[in-house]
């Protein structure tokens, strides 16, 4: 273990008034608090355009993904000490608008009143023993899949901001066009920020993010769609706070609704904060700082908020305490103030950082034994998945289905236990009602 190694494992015990006395901690938590707010800064952009298909107006649910943001970081850096990134949730905002809204002709205040619902089953999941149980019962190979898929899934978002890939007229995905300038950018940012990498350069990810938006501004490259919004606007915010609808709660839509989404929050938190977590023994608070957010987030007026997979970047930067949260938070505050300004950080600035951080997270392939096909496989199906059907939940639920029928059918039921049967016949469900749905 290198001296690095030993102080990231130092800090990773460290409580939060402990680690604010460590003045060289503290820069590294800023840096990665920077990094993973930068990697994640794109959501203030594209989860009001989503919410804006679902009937809320984009310039007013702007500030409710900040706010909800910057509430859910700072709840996670007091209460769990974690380096994790709480934000409204890509996949679950699409489920939020085009599943609820669009396929099931219901309202966006009803869809708020569903994530709030959702939201309260998911705090009592965390707040008693049955979240140990269940994350104590997903296997150790599904574990490793779980973060080699969403660093798989991270590497897909990564190349497709960069435009190094795109859809393909006789294929899925095809090469992009790499005369493009901002697929040039994004070349150069990447090998800078290899580079950096490489080196161990303190900062190297942020540090890569920033020389490469510089050069997006000097070469003219501009590529994010912001909404005409200011701070002004903010007076106009009450229009979609505590506009939860319950008036329809017992409809066969609306549970049917809750179910899913309870589904979707429960595991892809779980499965997402385990795959990423660099001190396990912080799990379990980090899990009920979620699910405190994400029932905040339906009061606020945005579809629910999750553990961002772009955390990775920021504990990839260094981050092992709640300070890498809470300056992500203070970040999220301070965008407020300066929304137009977030559009020139091209993409191809962001996308390195995504890129590399997935491949890190890959690494957890070598944790799966692949001279058991019963173990493998299901883990298999979860690496493959989330990326291609771009939903953490749907890969989650198509191993945890198979993991259990591979290990009867090779008759070792004795490796099961009674949390992974019914974690199997929950997602088992998910997969039925999400196609009924």
């Amino acid at each position: 273990m290198d001296k690095k190694q030993q102080a990231e494992a130092v800090a990773n015990k460290l409580r939060l008034r402990e680690a604010i006395k460590d003045k060289s901690l503290i820069k590294r938590e800023i840096i990665a608090g920077m990094t993973g707010f930068f990697a994640i800064s794109y959501i203030i952009i594209v989860n009001p355009m989503i919410l804006k298909d679902a009937g809320i107006p984009a310039d007013l649910s702007v500030f409710a993904t900040i706010i909800s943001s910057f509430i859910g970081c700072l709840i996670m850096g007091f209460w769990a000490n974690a380096p994790v990134i709480l934000t409204p949730g890509m996949g679950v905002n699409a489920f939020f608008t085009y599943t609820i809204v669009v396929a099931m002709g219901l309202s966006w205040q009803e869809a708020l009143g569903i994530s709030i619902v959702s939201s309260v089953i998911y705090m009592l999941i965390a707040f008693t023993r049955l979240s140990e149980i269940l994350a104590k019962g997903i296997p150790e190979t599904l574990k490793a899949g779980i973060t080699a898929g969403i660093g798989l899934f991270l590497v897909e978002i990564g190349l497709e901001k960069a435009q190094l890939i795109q859809q393909g007229k006789n294929s899925i995905l095809a090469l992009g066009d790499m005369t493009k300038p901002a697929t040039l950018l994004a070349i150069f940012g990447l090998l800078l920020t290899l580079f950096l990498f490489i080196r161990n350069v303190t900062g190297g990810f942020f540090i890569g993010i920033l020389v490469t938006s510089i050069a997006g501004i000097l070469f003219g490259i501009k590529d994010q769609a912001s909404p005409s919004v200011s701070i002004g606007d903010i007076s106009k915010y009450s229009h979609i706070l505590a506009k939860g609808d319950f008036s329809h709660g017992l409809s066969i839509p609306f549970i049917l609704a809750v179910f899913s989404m309870t589904m979707i929050l429960v595991f892809e938190s779980m499965g997402l904060l385990e795959g990423i977590m660099p001190n396990p023994k912080k799990f379990k608070k980090a899990f009920q700082a979620s699910s405190v957010t994400t029932f905040l987030s339906g009061i606020l007026g945005t579809s629910p908020t999750v553990a961002a997979a772009e955390s990775a970047s920021a504990i990839e930067s260094g981050g092992r305490t709640g300070l890498t949260s809470i300056v992500a938070g203070i970040m999220f505050a301070i965008s407020l103030f300066f929304i137009p300004l977030l559009s020139f950080v091209p993409q191809a600035a962001i996308s390195p950082v995504i890129i590399i951080t997935g491949a890190l997270m890959m690494n957890q392939l070598s944790r799966i034994n692949m001279f058991d096909f019963s173990d493998w496989f299901p883990a298999f199906l979860i690496v493959v998945i989330i990326p291609f059907t771009t939903s953490i939940s749907t890969g989650l639920a198509f191993g945890f289905v198979a993991y259990p029928i591979l290990k009867i059918a090779a008759g070792r039921q004795n490796e099961l236990t009674v949390a992974t049967y019914v974690l199997g016949a929950l997602f088992l469900c998910d997969l039925v009602l999400s196609a009924v749905l």
